[in-house]
C-alpha cells in the first residue's frame, strides 16, 4: 500500500488464559476473557474499580496506538483545526413556540456542551435555562439527556451522565432562582416527563444490569419513596415513557426489535393504573401520536409490513376500536407521524428518498413537500404544539448545508428559517453527490450515495471511505456532513453503502439483512466495494471501509470474509464478539437483541448461525489490512472487552505485516468523548489514519 509505512514498534501482547465454554454440544475457547472485569457493573459507576491488570493492558494499547500514529500528529491537528473551522461555534437552534415563550439551544463561542434557553415567543432577550459548560466544571465525561420544561414555565427537567455510562441523574431547576431543587433522581435512562399539574415527573429506573425495568412516579418535594407506576418483567424488552403534547396522557411504550405494548394513564393521575392499548403480539408494532379526541396508530398490523395508520377514541384506544386512516402501500414506508388539530403529518420513504405528506383530517386531501434536488435527507422536526397550522422540519442533501424550515400546513408557505453557516466557506458546486445501485450476489441492487470533489480524478486512484451500518433497520441518511469533506477535499470519495439490515429500501430490506438473512448485509457490503472499484471510482488498496457498533460488527466480519477488498478498516466501538454476547443474559442489551440476532442459548441453529459470522470467532490466519479500533470503556452498548479480545486474536493469528490498533477512550462510553470539539479529536484521528495507509495528499483543496 502506498506511503503506509509504520514505525517498527512492538505491539503489547495480552496473556493468553483459556476458558472453555460448551453449547450445544459445541465447545468454544476463549484465551482472552479474563479482558471481561468481572465488576463491570460496578465499574461502569465508578471506572477506577477496573481491575489493574486489565488497566494496564487497555493503557498499552493507548501507548502502542499513539506511537504508530505519531507521525501524523501534525495532520491529525490540522484535520482537528479544519472541522472546528466549519463548525459556527456560537451556533443556536431556531426557538421553537410554546406558549408564551419559545425554547431552543445553542453553544457558546468555544463552548463544549449545549446551553439551553428561551425567549419571548415573539422574540427578546434569552434567558438561560441551563448552561452544560458550567455544569461540566470538574467532569471528564458530561452529557445532558432529556431537558423538558413544565407546562407551566416555571421549573426545568434535566439530566445527566457524567461517566459515560448511561447511567443519567435527574434534577429539577427552578427558572426563576436559577437553582436546582433538593429532588434528585439517579440510575435513570435520561430523561422524563411532567405530570399534568407540574406537581412531579414519570421516569424509567435502570436496575443493574442497566435495563429500563421499572416507571416510577417522582412526586416533588414529598420526601416519599417513588410510587411505582409499572414494571416489566421480560428483561427482553426495552421500556420508556413520555407525554402527549397536550397534557392528556402519560405513554409507556415496551417493545423489543419487532414487537410493541403501549400502556396508557391519565396525565392528571399519578395514582392510576396504565390501561394496556394492545398486548404484545410477536411481529405486531405500533405508535400512539396525539390526536386531541382520537389517538392517530401507526402499525404493522394485519400484514401491513410498510406500515399504515389508524384511529382510535382517545378514550379507548385498544385494538378492537382502531379504524383505518391511511392504508398501507407496498413499497412506500412510512416512518412517523405527528397529529394536529387540523393535520396529519408523515414521514415517509418511496423509492428509496424520504419525503414529507400533510393530510387534512376534516377532508382526508393530502399533498406532498416538494424538494428538487435528487437525492437528499428530511427530519421531521413537528412543533411543541397541538392547536397549531405550522410545523418545522429540516432539510439537506450531501452538497447542501442543513436548512430549518417552517410549513404553513394551510398556505402551504415554506419560510426558511435558517440555513448551516460553515465559516470557513463551503461552495456546493466544488461537489458532486451520486447515487449508485451495486449487484449484490443475489441480484438485489444496493443503493450507494457517493460525494467528491469535482477535480477528482475518477480513473481508480483515488482513496474511498466507504461507510456502512445495516442493523435494527437504521436508515443512513444522504445529510450534509461538514466532517467528511477534510477527506474530499483531499482527494477522497466518500461512499455511505445502504445496505440490507437498514430500511432504506422499505421494512423487507431490514428483514432481508437480519437473524437467518444477516450474511446478506455483509455481502451487500462487499459487493458495494466490488462496484466502486468496477466504476473506477476507487481501487481496493484505496478503500478503507468504516463502521461503528452493529456497524462495527460489519467490519469484523467483511475483515474475514474479503481482507482483500479493503485497503484498511475503522471500527467504531464494534460490537465484534457476537456470540459470547449473544449468550450471557446479564449483559444490559443482550435479552432485547435476541429478536435481531437470534438466540443462541435456546437455539442450537441460531448458535450455530451466529457463530459463522462472529468476528472474533472467525478471526484467521489471513492478511488483514491494516485495522484501527476505537472503544470507549465505560460503554454499557458494546462493552469495551469485545474490541480489546478482538485485537488481541487478531495480532495473534494473523499473517503479514499490517498493524492492528486500539484506541479506547478511558473516560467515555458508546458515543466517545462528550464535548462537540472533543468528539471532534476523535474523528480526526480516524481520518488522520484513513489518510496514511492510503497515502493520500495531506493538504486540501482551498475553498473556493
Amino acid at each position: 500500500m502506498p506511503n503506509s509505512a509504520f514505525p517498527s514498534l512492538t505491539p503489547p501482547v495480552a496473556p493468553k488464559r483459556p476458558v472453555d465454554d460448551t453449547r450445544h454440544g459445541i465447545t468454544r475457547t476463549d484465551e482472552y476473557a479474563w479482558l471481561r472485569a468481572e465488576n463491570w457493573q460496578e465499574m461502569f459507576k465508578d471506572p477506577s474499580l477496573l481491575a489493574a491488570d486489565i488497566r494496564a493492558h487497555l493503557e498499552a494499547e493507548n501507548a502502542y496506538q499513539e506511537g504508530m500514529l505519531a507521525d501524523v500528529e501534525a495532520l491529525r491537528k490540522a484535520l482537528f483545526a479544519e472541522m472546528k473551522g466549519r463548525i459556527k461555534e456560537d451556533d443556536s437552534s431556531v426557538p421553537m413556540p410554546d406558549g408564551a415563550f419559545a425554547y431552543g439551544s445553542g453553544f457558546r463561542e468555544g463552548g463544549e456542551q449545549p446551553r439551553y434557553f428561551r425567549t419571548p415567543r415573539d422574540g427578546g432577550d434569552e434567558q438561560v435555562l441551563l448552561d452544560g459548560d458550567l455544569e461540566a466544571k470538574g467532569t471528564d465525561y458530561f452529557r445532558i439527556g432529556g431537558v423538558d420544561h413544565s407546562s407551566d414555565h416555571k421549573r426545568l427537567l434535566w439530566g445527566c451522565d457524567d461517566k459515560g455510562s448511561e447511567f443519567y441523574t435527574l434534577r429539577i431547576r427552578d427558572i426563576d432562582t436559577g437553582k436546582d431543587l433538593d429532588d434528585l433522581v439517579s440510575d435513570t435512562g435520561g430523561g422524563g416527563t411532567w405530570d399534568a399539574n407540574n406537581e412531579g415527573f414519570f421516569y424509567a429506573a435502570l436496575d443493574q444490569n442497566h435495563r429500563p425495568s421499572k416507571v416510577f412516579y417522582h412526586l416533588l418535594g414529598s420526601g416519599e419513596p417513588d410510587r411505582l407506576i409499572y414494571e416489566e418483567s421480560d428483561p427482553g424488552f426495552f421500556m420508556g415513557v413520555g407525554g402527549t403534547r397536550n397534557n392528556d396522557h402519560i405513554l409507556i411504550a415496551i417493545n423489543d426489535h419487532e414487537t410493541t405494548e403501549c400502556r396508557l394513564l391519565p396525565a392528571n393521575d399519578p395514582n392510576a393504573e396504565p390501561k394496556l392499548v394492545a398486548a404484545r403480539e410477536t411481529g405486531l408494532q405500533y405508535d400512539l401520536e396525539e390526536g386531541g379526541d382520537v389517538f392517530f396508530v401507526l402499525t404493522n398490523a394485519d400484514g401491513a409490513k410498510d406500515f399504515k395508520i389508524m384511529s382510535a377514541p382517545a378514550s379507548n384506544p385498544s385494538r378492537s376500536n382502531w379504524t383505518e386512516v391511511v392504508p398501507h402501500e407496498p413499497g412506500r414506508l412510512i416512518l412517523s407521524i405527528v397529529g394536529f388539530k387540523d393535520y396529519l403529518v408523515r414521514l415517509e420513504r418511496k423509492d428509496g428518498l424520504p419525503r414529507i405528506v400533510i393530510r387534512e383530517r376534516a377532508t382526508g386531501a393530502e399533498h406532498a413537500i416538494a424538494f428538487e434536488e435528487e437525492a437528499y435527507s428530511l427530519g421531521l422536526g413537528g412543533s411543541l404544539e397541538f392547536d397549531t397550522d405550522v410545523f418545522r422540519f429540516s432539510y439537506s442533501s450531501m452538497t447542501t448545508p442543513g436548512q430549518v424550515f417552517d410549513y404553513n400546513m394551510r398556505t402551504r408557505e415554506r419560510t426558511l428559517l435558517k440555513t448551516q453557516e460553515v465559516p470557513s466557506g463551503h461552495s456546493p458546486d466544488d461537489y458532486v453527490t451520486r447515487r449508485l445501485m451495486a449487484p449484490a450476489p443475489d441480484g438485489e441492487l444496493v443503493p450507494v450515495s457517493i460525494l467528491h470533489h469535482r477535480e477528482t480524478a475518477l480513473d481508480g486512484s483515488a482513496p474511498c471511505l466507504l461507510y456502512g451500518y445495516g442493523a435494527y433497520g437504521m436508515t443512513v441518511p444522504a445529510s450534509f456532513n461538514t466532517n467528511c469533506l477534510s477527506l474530499v477535499d483531499r482527494g477522497f470519495v466518500y461512499a455511505i453503502a445502504h445496505i440490507r439490515g437498514g430500511k432504506d429500501k422499505g421494512y423487507g430490506w431490514y428483514e432481508d439483512g437480519k437473524k437467518e438473512n444477516k450474511v446478506n448485509t455483509f455481502t451487500d457490503f462487499i459487493a458495494v466495494s466490488n462496484h466502486l472499484v468496477s466504476e473506477g471510482l476507487t481501487a481496493h488498496d484505496r478503500i478503507v471501509a468504516q463502521g461503528g457498533s452493529a456497524g462495527g460488527m460489519l467490519m469484523g466480519a467483511i475483515a474475514n470474509m474479503a481482507p482483500e477488498k479493503f485497503g484498511a478498516i475503522i471500527a467504531e466501538v464494534p460490537f465484534v464478539d457476537v456470540l459470547t454476547t449473544m449468550l450471557d443474559a446479564s449483559l444490559p442489551l443482550t435479552p432485547p437483541e435476541w429478536p435481531e440476532w437470534g438466540n443462541p442459548i435456546e437455539s442450537a441453529d441460531d448458535y450455530r448461525r451466529i457463530a459463522s459470522y462472529s468476528p472474533y470467532d472467525n478471526v484467521g490466519a489471513f492478511h488483514y489490512p491494516p485495522i484501527l479500533a476505537v472503544a470507549g470503556l465505560t460503554d454499557p452498548r458494546v462493552t469495551y472487552w469485545e474490541p480489546a479480545k478482538w485485537v488481541a486474536r487478531l495480532r495473534e493469528r494473523k499473517c503479514g505485516d499490517n498493524p492492528v490498533l486500539f484506541r479506547i477512550n478511558l473516560s467515555a462510553g458508546h458515543a466517545g468523548a462528550s464535548g462537540r470539539f472533543s468528539r471532534l479529536e476523535e474523528v480526526a484521528l480516524n481520518y488522520a489514519f484513513a489518510i496514511k495507509v492510503t497515502g493520500a495528499r495531506r493538504e486540501a483543496k482551498a475553498p473556493a
